[in-house]
């Protein structure tokens, strides 16, 4: 049975940005496309473990702030070195101005 926790709100976030979003032990990134679409995937970067919150969004893509790579934001694809192992995604649900990712 899915387990769907509250995020954030959509106002939590502008388009084309991020939060981070912190659930017991694990760390996410909630992003908000600039199509107005929700994504939500590990919020560390597979490389270094660096926290993506500090990272920018892209065309689709997550750069993370240390070493400059770049993942796929709607399918966690690692898409430029130096990380080569993808990141987890998670379903997103947008409920009442709020959103919810599944865990």
């Amino acid at each position: 049975m899915p387990n769907w926790t509250l995020a954030c709100a959509t106002a939590d976030i502008e388009p084309d940005d991020l939060i981070r979003f912190d659930h017991g032990s694990q760390t996410f990134v909630i992003i908000r496309s600039e199509d107005d679409t929700f994504h939500a995937l590990d919020g560390i970067c597979s490389h270094e473990h660096v926290h993506l919150c500090d990272g920018l969004v892209m065309e689709g893509q997550i750069e993370c702030p240390k070493h400059s790579a770049t993942f796929d934001y709607r399918s966690g694809e690692a898409t430029r070195a130096p990380a080569c192992v993808n990141l987890k995604t998670f379903p997103v649900r947008v409920q009442d101005g709020q959103v919810y990712i599944e865990i």
